[in-house]
């Protein structure tokens, strides 16, 4: 208790500066305090559905499922594409029970979008709101002192939209301040964050609920020669919600900051729009990914970067930074870690949320993000204990990547 209270109170004086984010210090150690006027991470919630898929003998679940367990060439394609996803674990909205009272998700030109529509939208509200809830829990501050409400998905299309139905079943005011963002795919995330900066950096004292909510349901179907995605997208994808709590200011001691954004920025890779490609039909929403996906941001990451970095003015080596990365894929992570010549250490947060969740579209770079603090919160605790001597690096990157070819990243910093 005494050791907490010197931190608290070491914790109140840096306050004048901006309030710090870890109240763990010690030898070796330094305070990092949150910049006056800045956009910081309060508290982060995930949430995911219950039922659990492992990848170990998804193939052969998936094909019975949908009926095609009679062909083995298709099966040993899927169990290729099934080890090199590197996932190991998955969450879905999909039960056995979904399957059997709409057989019509299985039938090649049904119209099920309706049914499809219905369910993705109780499903994506559900996890948005348990997902928020655990980031306004952490956050210990009343539902009434949200502001503002950002929500992102790319499940459901309704009006009103999901953004009302998470305000009401939080209990948020009826004059908070709501952001839609729709069908933006796997930079959907960032692009959220995006926003929430811009929301809580231009209206002092506001605090920024961003929520997140999908499920894979929208384009779940039997796979079909013409589309060699929906296999990808069978191995691949997962299901799951994510908060955050953004504000700038943070009251010391009440608010604890752990990340700080500065400039954010967004681009797109000129005549790849076809690239990656969603449409809404009577079937539900069908997908392609362009098999170039990986090398076109291999070819571009290194001047996106570099001009994010310009804008702020820092002379830092890739090395040097910290690296949150959406991992659409690990063919994706490969190329940026090539690229950039990042060591292999760089992008661990990325690759072990890709192994417990899948790619979990919009949400991932939120659930890379809570990775890494906790990583962060760990060796500071080594730190202190003296079982380490490296500090992580203060700066760093998030990027993402979705349909475009757009291209979406912040220079950040650890408060940790």
């Amino acid at each position: 208790m005494a050791a907490r209270a010197v931190a608290l109170a070491r914790f109140d004086t840096d306050a004048a500066a901006g309030n710090c984010g870890s109240l763990i210090s010690g030898a070796g150690t330094t305070e990092r305090c949150a910049r006056p006027g800045k956009a910081t991470v309060l508290a982060i919630g995930r949430a995911v559905p219950g039922v659990v898929v492992k990848q170990e003998g998804m193939a052969e679940r998936y094909l019975r499922d949908v009926h095609r367990d009679d062909d083995p060439i298709l099966l040993a394609k899927l169990q290729r594409l099934c080890t090199n996803t590197t996932v190991k674990t998955r969450y879905t909205v999909l039960t056995e029970k979904m399957l059997k009272e709409n057989p019509g998700f299985l039938i090649e030109g049904a119209s099920t979008v309706k049914q499809r529509l219905e369910i993705s939208a109780d499903a994506v509200t559900k996890l948005g709101v348990e997902a928020a809830k655990k980031a306004m829990e952490e956050w210990g501050r009343p539902a009434g002192d949200i502001t503002h409400l950002v929500y992102v998905s790319s499940s459901e299309v309704r009006l009103p939209g999901g953004d009302l139905h998470i305000a009401i079943n939080l209990g948020l005011r009826n004059d908070v301040n709501r952001v839609m963002l729709y069908m933006l795919g796997c930079c959907g995330g960032a692009a959220g964050i995006r926003v929430a900066k811009d929301l809580a950096e231009n209206n002092p004292g506001s605090r920024v609920l961003l929520t997140t909510s999908e499920t894979c349901l929208i384009g779940y179907r039997a796979p079909h020669p013409d589309r060699p995605y929906d296999l990808v997208g069978a191995a691949l994808f997962g299901d799951g919600a994510a908060a955050m709590i953004i504000g700038a200011d943070p009251i010391p001691v009440v608010e604890t900051p752990f990340f700080e954004f500065h400039w954010a920025g967004q681009s797109f890779i000129p005549q790849t729009e076809r690239t990656i490609e969603g449409t809404l039909t009577e079937e539900g929403i069908i997908f392609t990914l362009g098999r170039e996906l990986p090398k076109l941001i291999e070819h571009n990451i290194d001047e996106f970067a570099r001009g994010l970095l310009k804008k702020i003015g820092l002379d830092l080596k890739y090395e040097d930074l910290f690296w949150a990365v959406h991992p659409g894929g690990p063919a994706i992570l490969n190329a940026v870690e090539k690229q950039l010549n990042l060591p292999r250490d760089k992008l661990l947060c990325s690759r072990q949320v890709l192994s417990d969740y899948g790619n979990i579209n919009s949400n991932t770079i939120i659930y890379v993000l809570d990775y890494m603090r906790k990583a962060s919160l760990q060796k500071r605790k080594d730190l202190q204990c003296g079982l380490s001597t490296d500090e992580d690096p203060e700066w760093g990157f998030m990027l993402a990547f979705g349909p475009g070819v757009t291209i979406e990243g912040m220079v950040a910093r650890n408060l940790v």
